[in-house]
């Protein structure tokens, strides 16, 4: 799936990096993002002020459509938030200063796949990878397409695939941040179980995700993180068996560990 960059109904795409003191990962995540062969976007880089080399490298790879705000906030989901605001594309979407895209066509089967104004969002597939090796896969996110009381039974798209259109902040809102590790969850539950947008799923993998992000770099804050998922079905009133969201988050982890297993396998 390829976008026409020469189609004036080709959507223009609004990507937003955040990152604080990011100087050994950064310079590859801008690599993977100049190399799209779809040009219709403009790239925000929301930094927290980070104190070592990381604004250093972002200058160091000018491009005309990059854009950088560097100051003090209140957390990657402020800093969202904040790239949020600042956009002017028709679809927002992220990419953290630790992930990089899959391939060069990643950016365009996104504006392929939101070409078509029936869906308001789309997403995909997501590896993690290993820290120092973005080439060792250590786990295979697979996706599917979004099926109602989905998030009640542990499951949700992989967010750094997660794309929407801007009037859908507009509409339903921005990052909630009352959750610390769990606001992209939350976000995408409001967005799909509550109100119930149309989204697409692209069944192939969108991102390399390192491991070690806020959320996964350990097992307290996975529990944590999994505690305000929980919270969040309770606030956007949706119901949720609590020992059957556990059971359904074990079965879905070992399967994206077994899923790396077999994908390694067929590309060897």
């Amino acid at each position: 799936m390829a976008a026409d960059t020469a189609n004036p109904s080709s959507p223009r795409i609004s990507l937003i990096t955040v990152c604080w003191n990011a100087e050994r990962t950064i310079a590859d995540t801008l690599r993977s993002i100049d190399t799209q062969t779809y040009d219709d976007f403009e790239h925000i880089i929301i930094d927290g002020g980070s104190k070592d080399s990381t604004l250093a490298i972002i200058a160091s790879a000018p491009a005309k459509n990059r854009r950088v705000l560097s100051g003090p906030d209140g957390g990657i989901y402020e800093a969202m938030n904040k790239g949020i605001g600042l956009a002017t594309g028709d679809i927002i979407g992220f990419l953290n200063a630790d992930d990089i895209f899959e391939s060069s066509d990643s950016l365009g089967t996104v504006a392929a796949a939101l070409q078509d104004e029936a869906y308001d969002g789309c997403y995909g597939d997501l590896v993690y990878v290993s820290n120092r090796h973005t080439d060792r896969k250590i786990r295979y996110w697979k996706s599917r397409a979004f099926r109602s009381g989905s998030f009640a039974r542990g499951w949700c798209p992989p967010h750094p695939t997660f794309y929407v259109r801007r009037s859908i902040y507009d509409q339903f809102g921005r990052f909630d941040l009352r959750y610390r590790l769990a606001a992209d969850v939350e976000l995408m539950m409001r967005f799909l179980e509550v109100a119930r947008i149309r989204t697409i799923y692209i069944p192939r993998v969108l991102v390399r995700m390192r491991l070690g992000g806020a959320t996964n770099k350990n097992v307290q804050n996975i529990s944590r993180q999994n505690k305000e998922v929980l919270s969040a079905l309770a606030d956007n009133g949706l119901k949720v068996s609590t020992s059957m969201f556990w059971a359904f988050k074990i079965v879905n982890r070992l399967g994206q560990f077994l899923m790396r297993n077999r994908s390694q396998d067929l590309s060897a």
